[in-house]
Parts: structure tokens; C-alpha cells; sequence
């Protein structure tokens, strides 16, 4: 039962804490032009929360607000952290009430010149540059986070957006050519590009099921299959022209787009093509 309360608070506080890290570390290499090992810091960043659970501390993670403070007042190495760390530590537990006098007014002056600083305006300034694909995503995750007050909502609502507009445009560049040999009566069909969910059914619409040719040769070795919506989009093509009389070929599969297909697909097997046909 207390699992079932705490796990969403965790995950959400997890997911919120790498992205904060990621992107942290993203600002730092810009600023610094060094290159970090992002997935040994997730690994850090796991490990430590971890520990300190352990022993009844509250989890953390990278910063960005105090990680540029700390750059553009000198610091560049392990020993600036450590020393950051450390006088927090110390104004914490031995300064509390002299921290506490601090004007809060002071503290968002603050993190608001923080935030002009790390704020990419170039990115406002070029907007009309940018695809509009792009820009959805960016003002989409903006007007999340800020409507929700929630970092990880605005950043799934934006992977969720960039990857629907990623996978509609990688549909349109899967073709289907063909040609027809008339020595042997055979209709020839290359399927070229990625075929998955977004791009299976404009390769089923390009082949002529009702065009009376004795035999047919499906190319797929310029296209890889990666979805069993584009396996299942193949059993359709297969099944349908042996419906008219015609002997099909698949031929040209890389190893991944065998592999998936010999797993899903059922136009070798009588038993299974009523299931994929709708029983018709």
C-alpha cells in the first residue's frame, strides 16, 4: 500500500531529476566547451539517491540555475562543487538565521538573471527560420510545463509531438516503383524506404492487386520492415495476389526485416491468412 502511494511521487520526481541533470550538463559543455558522459552521471545521480534514501535524506540532482552561477563566477573543475557544496552545507546548519534574513525579493532577482543568461533568446529570434514542426514542439512543451507546473508533463508532451512529426516525415520517403517483364509475364515491384505504422498502408496502395500478370516479384532489399503493422501490411499484399492466381515472390530481405518477418508474418501459413483478412 505505501509502495502504491509513493511510486508516482518517485517516478515523477525521477524522470524530472534526469532531465534537469541532462539538460544541465548540456549548458555546462556549451559554456565550458567540454564534452560530459552523461550516462555515468545518470548512473551517479541513481546510485547516490539511492544511498540517500538509505538514510533518510531528501534525493537530488544537477542544478542549473547554481551550475551556471558557479561557471560564470570561475569555476571549472571538481574542486568548485565540492567547495559550492560544501558552503551550502555550512550556511544551512551553522547560518540558518543569518540566511534567513536574506530578502526572498533578492533570491528570485536572482535566478530571473539566471535564467535570462541561460535562456537561448536566439531561439525566439529565428522562430519564422525554424520548421513549423519544430516550433510546435518547442511552444508546446513551454505552454505544458508552465500550465502544469510539471517539467516531465511538457517534455513527454514534446517527445510525444516530435515523435509523431518525425514519423510522419519519414513516411513520405518510402516509394513503391515497378515494372513489368513481358518475356515471362511477371509484374516486378522495389519497395524502397522505412516501412512501419505511419508508411504501410501507401505501400499496400501502390500494388495493383487486380492486374492479371501470371507472376509477381516483391524487392524489398532497398526497405527495412519495423513493426508488425508493416509485416501485417505485406501478408495483405502476398495473400491478395495469390487470391488472383498470381505466384509471389518476397525476396531481398536485410537480416532485422527477416527476422521480424519470419516471426509475425502469415502469408506462409493457410491456417492464420483468414485472421489477417478478417475471415473473408
Amino acid at each position: 500500500e505505501t509502495l502504491q502511494i509513493i511510486l508516482p511521487y518517485a517516478v515523477g520526481l525521477s524522470i524530472v531529476g534526469l532531465l534537469e541533470s541532462l539538460m544541465t550538463a548540456t549548458i555546462v559543455d556549451d559554456l565550458t566547451d567540454t564534452t560530459s558522459d552523461k550516462s555515468r552521471e545518470c548512473k551517479a545521480q541513481g546510485i547516490a539517491n539511492i544511498g540517500v534514501g538509505f538514510l533518510g535524506g531528501m534525493a537530488g540532482c544537477a542544478m542549473i540555475g547554481q551550475s551556471v552561477i558557479n561557471i560564470k563566477s570561475g569555476g571549472r573543475g571538481r574542486l568548485s562543487t565540492l567547495v559550492a557544496g560544501t558552503a551550502l552545507l555550512l550556511m544551512v546548519v551553522f547560518f540558518e538565521a543569518q540566511v534567513s534574513l536574506i530578502p526572498m525579493a533578492v533570491l528570485v532577482s536572482v535566478m530571473i538573471m539566471v535564467s535570462i543568461g541561460t535562456f537561448n533568446w536566439g531561439s525566439i529570434r529565428d522562430i519564422k527560420k525554424y520548421p513549423i514542426t519544430s516550433n510546435l514542439v518547442m511552444i508546446s512543451t513551454v505552454i505544458v510545463v508552465v500550465w502544469t507546473h510539471n517539467l516531465a508533463y511538457g517534455v513527454l508532451a514534446g517527445v510525444l509531438l516530435a515523435a509523431l512529426f518525425f514519423a510522419n516525415r519519414v513516411g513520405h520517403f518510402m516509394y513503391v516503383s515497378s515494372d513489368y517483364q513481358e518475356s515471362d509475364d511477371t509484374r516486378n515491384y522495389q519497395v524502397v524506404g522505412q516501412v512501419f505504422f505511419a508508411s504501410a498502408d501507401k505501400m499496400l496502395a501502390a500494388f495493383d492487386f487486380k492486374e492479371a500478370v501470371s507472376n509477381v516479384v516483391i524487392d524489398l532489399n532497398r526497405a527495412h520492415f519495423w513493426d508488425i503493422t508493416a509485416v501485417s501490411a505485406l501478408d495483405k499484399a502476398v495473400i491478395k495476389f495469390r487470391r488472383e492466381g498470381a505466384l509471389v515472390e518476397v525476396r531481398g530481405l536485410n537480416e532485422a526485416s527477416e527476422t521480424i518477418i519470419d516471426l509475425f508474418s502469415v502469408y506462409d501459413k493457410p491456417e492464420e491468412i483468414d485472421k489477417v483478412l478478417g475471415g473473408h
